[in-house]
């Protein structure tokens, strides 16, 4: 791997994974949307290590400029509109930038001759299954607006390899989080706002639906574990085959809520409001990882109290991170 191209750089998991290129002397092009954007990438000064392309993921000739221009050889493919109330309320920009994006960007890879490329998707593509934990060959079952674009985004990124043969595969992780989410609708980063400042947390549900939490430095070595196979050819057993990961323990919100208020030393209670999970949410998400631990030997290194601590920590020492 000489030169990655990573889209959704300003997520999360892109700020994770863009650290672990860098660490490995990879050469990083990040696409941007917006000028300078507000980002963890940026607050870190990582930003300045990349090289950013200006545009959108909808602008088509644009991709294949930074392709092509860049001599990029591996494609991250981690952007999306991500917020499952915003699809609710704004289906089609959320199937024009997860569906649209996806299959513009894979063509630009394919016709630039890109050996690997990793699209993330999510775990729940499979809907609400009454057998749990989630296994790759269960099938898709998304109803809501958000998981259906991801699961159409699935569909397309593993078509990519059986008809073209693009060395593609596809992400369905748990539930991510870490330092580095500046995304406040999100549980993690308001928990831990909330926890710093001394005030209580509002939670949007009554504390009992369970999930399956991936600490985000534990969820970007998955992704290279998976370009690494794809790099394997065929063979490798990575082309055209989705992937699980979680972080092979589950707990409820109201778990996650009381360890994250005790690492952080805080002397706040949560407010609950709600009755079991929030609208468009299910009860119980669990992953199976096994398939990828299989195949890579990868498993999650870092436990959820670890990496509950590690996350507080992040933002202690970032307080502008916090600010909304």
């Amino acid at each position: 791997m000489q030169t990655a191209f990573v889209t959704g750089s300003g997520g999360l998991l892109g700020y994770w994974l863009v650290q672990a290129l860098l660490e490995r002397s990879v050469r990083v092009v990040v696409l941007e949307r917006t000028e300078n954007a507000r980002s963890a990438l940026r607050i870190d000064g990582l930003a300045q290590r990349c090289t950013t392309v200006k545009g959108d993921l909808l602008d088509a000739p644009l991709l294949d400029r930074a392709i092509a221009e860049h001599e990029v050889d591996t494609v991250f493919h981690l952007a999306a509109q991500p917020i499952v109330g915003a699809a609710v309320r704004s289906p089609v920009s959320t199937f024009e930038t997860n569906v649209r994006g996806t299959w513009l960007l894979l063509e630009s890879a394919r016709t630039c001759g890109v050996s690997r490329v990793v699209v993330a998707s999510t775990d729940r593509v499979y809907g609400r299954p009454e057998t749990l934990p989630y296994t790759e060959d269960m099938p898709l079952d998304a109803r809501q607006p958000y998981e259906v674009s991801k699961a159409a985004a699935d569909l397309v990124a593993r078509s990519s390899f059986h008809t073209y043969g693009l060395p593609v595969a596809v992400t369905r992780f748990s539930n991510v989080y870490g330092g580095g989410d500046l995304n406040h609708s999100r549980l993690v980063p308001e928990l831990t706002a909330a926890a710093l400042a001394g005030r209580a947390p509002v939670i949007r549900s009554d504390g009992s639906p369970e999930r399956d939490y991936l600490y985000a430095q534990d969820a970007a070595a998955a992704y290279l574990a998976i370009a690494d196979a794809l790099a394997c050819g065929v063979d490798g057993g990575a082309h055209g085959e989705a992937f699980n990961a979680g972080g092979g323990a589950v707990y409820s919100v109201r778990q996650v809520t009381d360890m994250l208020i005790r690492v952080a030393g805080a002397d706040v209670a949560a407010e609950y409001r709600g009755a079991g999970a929030p609208a468009g949410e299910v009860d119980r998400r669990v992953a199976d990882s096994s398939k990828l631990r299989a195949l890579t030997g990868w498993a999650p290194q870092v436990q959820l109290e670890e990496g509950l601590r590690r996350t507080v920590d992040w933002y202690r020492e970032r307080p502008g991170a916090l600010a909304p």
